[in-house]
């Protein structure tokens, strides 16, 4: 077992201050958006081994079936199939969706054979994973997932009271489900700036104007007011703004375009770098392809709650298996829990103390501490507080 050594990165979304906080650090002033934990190669983690520090990634390529186990490679291939992090959002992420297994595939083939290198800005697929993603959320957290039911958008359209609007909400009122957000969500992606800046005026009107939707049109406004002449802003209008209560969680699956808005969480995803942007950003967006992978389906916002598992774990359930994320809140007087090793786990803490224990090793967790555990290894937990648990799904041998 392995105390994990990783890396924040500060991306300007980031909060200057809920990562220093659940860490004990003193803020620096700049954004801390994300801490990684896991073996992506673009910020591996570091373990300690031969009295050196060495990237995860690298130890788990010279001996991947002794730190991932047979199943896992089987299944994955020699890499840790999932990364977690530390989330902290203080202002939008892009509006984005991420492809599925098949065409996450065939679309990084197709630009390897058009020969557009791996780190060019306009590359859309940068590896041949899927992406699907789960937060949960440790504060208060605000995000925007999956699309509203037509009817929905068409009333907020409406209450805008913007005459070139009438024909995207005629849209959404009378055709087929698929056909009308397809239609208007193609078609806000397309607005000129003039319309553009027409739409971020009206919902700053309809966010200082009394009445029952004033509230939601302020977090849209927001983003107007954030992403200014930013076509993802109208798109989002059709997107279902949600809440998270410290402890829910959302899934993210193929297709579903979402945004996190603000707020702290524990985030896992399989370990991709696929992601197809929306709006809410200045980085690519490739449109056409955009359109082949965003499912336009209204459906219930994908609400996650742990699932108790027994002995004290709460799972939060997910369709896949590169990923399984658990839950553990420990009191003082609880007694020591052993969690199986048959596949790779990271271990953090995210409140209290917490000893873990394997073999000859023993490492002791604070909030935003993490340890590396190789397949085979299985670690005793004492102490109270709250540790989060990461592995694959179990896998057949």
């Amino acid at each position: 077992m392995d105390r994990l050594v990783n890396t924040v990165r500060p991306y300007p979304w980031g909060s200057r201050t809920a990562l220093p906080a659940l860490l004990g650090t003193e803020p620096d002033g700049s954004p801390q958006a994300e801490l990684w934990m896991g073996a992506h190669p673009g910020a591996p983690s570091r373990v300690e081994r031969d009295g050196r520090l060495q990237e995860l990634n690298r130890v788990i390529e010279e001996d991947p079936r002794g730190e991932l186990g047979e199943a896992v490679v089987r299944r994955f291939g020699p890499r840790l199939p999932f990364l977690v992090k530390l989330l902290a959002a203080d202002a939008p992420l892009s509006l984005q969706v991420h492809p599925d297994p098949d065409r996450a595939a065939a679309g990084f083939a197709r630009e390897n054979a058009a020969g557009i290198p791996l780190d060019a800005p306009h590359r859309t697929y940068r590896d041949a994973q899927h992406k699907p993603e789960m937060i949960v959320a440790l504060t208060p957290f605000e995000g925007l997932c999956g699309f509203r039911p037509p009817h929905e958008s068409a009333a907020l359209l409406a209450a805008l009271d913007v005459d070139w609007l009438g024909p995207y909400v005629r849209t959404l009122r009378a055709e087929p489900e698929e056909r009308a957000l397809r239609e208007v969500f193609s078609a806000f992606l397309a607005l000129s700036p003039g319309r553009l800046a027409e739409f971020g005026d009206a919902l700053a009107s309809a966010a200082v104007r009394s009445g029952p939707r004033r509230e939601e049109f302020a977090v849209y406004d927001g983003l107007a007011r954030t992403c200014p002449g930013d076509p993802g802003v109208p798109a989002a209008l059709l997107v279902r703004h949600v809440r998270l209560a410290p402890g829910e969680a959302l899934y993210l699956g193929a297709g579903i375009p979402h945004a996190y808005l603000r707020g702290l969480g524990v985030e896992i995803m399989a370990a991709s770098d696929n992601v197809l942007r929306c709006g809410l950003t200045t980085k690519h967006v490739d449109v056409p392809e955009l359109l082949r992978v965003v499912r336009f389906t209204a459906s219930p916002t994908p609400l996650v709650c742990p699932v108790r598992a027994g002995d004290g774990e709460e799972v939060y359930p997910a369709p896949v298996d590169d990923f399984r994320l658990s839950r553990l809140v420990r009191a003082a007087e609880d007694g020591a829990r052993v969690l199986p090793g048959s596949r790779p786990q990271i271990l953090l803490c995210t409140e209290g103390t917490v000893r873990l224990t394997t073999g000859g090793d023993d490492v002791v967790l604070t909030a935003g501490g993490s340890a590396y555990a190789a397949a085979g290894e299985e670690v005793t937990v004492s102490g109270a507080g709250t540790l989060f648990r990461a592995t694959t799904a179990e896998l057949d041998n």
